[in-house]
């Protein structure tokens, strides 16, 4: 089946003025829009850009507050131990005193051949 209008109507000299202002208002519409959102952008990532450093920024506060109090524990037991090795040393020490001094001079005499050569 063909479509065939049962009244066309011819397009008059005015009709065409019409489209033709609705075009240009169309593209003038487009292109203002365009240089609205051209100029918006760089705002919109700098703000982004910004939001992500703070983000950043106090993420990794966070990590290295973290990390500090970690490192203070572990520097705390370090001591800890070392307190504890310190004591237990000096105890053997009184309790063996002839086998520490002849430990002692057998360490002193093999770092000795060993600096030697």
């Amino acid at each position: 089946m063909d479509y065939t209008p049962t009244n066309p109507t011819p397009l008059s000299p005015s009709d065409y003025s019409g489209v033709s202002q609705a075009a240009s208002d169309l593209r003038s519409h487009t292109a203002d829009d365009m240089t609205d959102f051209a100029a918006t952008q760089p705002q919109t990532v700098k703000a982004a850009a910004v939001e992500k450093a703070q983000n950043f920024r106090s993420y990794a506060g966070e990590k290295a507050a973290s990390i500090k109090q970690e490192a203070g524990v572990k520097l705390q037991q370090g001591k800890e131990k070392a307190k504890e090795l310190h004591i237990t040393a000096e105890d053997y020490v009184r309790e063996n005193p002839t086998k520490a001094v002849l430990s002692a001079v057998g360490v002193g005499v093999i770092i000795g051949l060993i600096l030697r050569r």
